[in-house]
């Protein structure tokens, strides 16, 4: 079995956190409004507590979530940055193939 390369292996990480429709809402009502305490976003999403703690868990072990603690709160900020990477590795270079493709066949198309 051959090795996974570290960037693979992040992406597994991602997409696993990001495969959960409430890990979703959370990283939405992060981009809405960065630097949401725990009380914040349990309220915006009807979830609980303890269930936004568990997400919140995943979402930071996946890089997605960053935290920044001031005095007893908890800040947690949105981290852009794996989604991106995951975008332009498995996005991207797909839809640079299709603009090509379409360009062909507009090329195509006006040569007629």
């Amino acid at each position: 079995m051959t090795k996974k390369s570290p960037i693979i292996a992040v992406l597994d990480i991602v997409f696993k956190a990001v495969a959960c429709g409430s890990r979703r809402l959370l990283l939405d009502a992060l981009f809405q409004k960065d630097g949401q305490t725990l009380t914040e976003l349990a309220s915006a999403l009807s979830m609980t507590r303890f269930g936004v703690m568990k997400h919140l868990r995943v979402l930071e072990a996946a890089g997605l979530v960053a935290t920044l603690r001031r005095g007893r709160e908890k800040f947690h900020y949105l981290n852009p940055v794996p989604i991106q990477v995951a975008y332009d590795r498995w996005v991207g270079k797909y839809r640079v193939r299709r603009a090509r493709s379409l360009f062909e066949i507009k090329t195509a198309l006006e040569a007629e």
